[in-house]
């Protein structure tokens, strides 16, 4: 079946892609060298990283006060909610949350207004969101949802939020319709 000249023949070719892959990995690090500290070779000493370009800052002393994030009139904008509009927004989170009672990947977002938040019973919070306190009202879904993270640091919920309060308030509409 097999003769000596093909044994041969794949032992050689193993050897051989054995041989090239030794030398591009000799290559490839002369070429890369990684000092034993994993951030290159001879860039501090003791470890310690060296910057190539001193910029000269000046220090104003004071740091500017951050703007305040502009006043959402939270009335008007239930009062022009439209629930067949938010159900278009309900789409961005039925991938995790139900309307049935039972959890998703995300509590159940059944009777959302007006609960307690991190208040379904059973589902594993983050110790943000299970320590974060009072109830779900229309402003602070609107504040929650417009940036999950910075309202609740530490939030399991992986989603940047909805920029346009008109459409929160649309889907708290369709939420509350259900």
């Amino acid at each position: 079946m097999f003769n000596t000249m093909t044994i041969t023949k794949a032992a050689g070719a193993l050897i051989g892609a054995l041989l090239f892959l030794l030398l591009a990995n000799w290559a490839a690090s002369g070429l890369y060298h990684v000092g034993p500290a994993g951030h290159g070779g001879g860039h501090g000493e003791d470890g310690e990283l060296v910057q190539a370009y001193a910029i000269p800052v000046e220090d104003s002393g004071a740091a500017e006060p951050a703007e305040e994030a502009p006043q959402i009139d939270v009335a008007a904008l239930m009062e022009s909610a439209d629930a067949a509009a938010g159900e278009r927004e309900w789409g961005k989170c039925r991938a995790c949350h139900k309307l049935d009672g039972t959890d998703g990947t995300g509590p159940h977002l059944d009777g959302i207004v007006g609960r307690p938040v991190g208040g379904v019973d059973g589902f594993a919070y983050s110790d943000g969101m299970a320590s974060h306190g009072g109830e779900w009202t229309p402003e602070l879904l609107i504040t929650f949802l417009t940036n999950p993270r910075a309202e609740v640091p530490g939030t399991k919920m992986a989603f940047a939020g909805i920029r346009d309060p008109q459409a929160i308030a649309h889907l708290i509409a369709y939420l509350e319709s259900q």
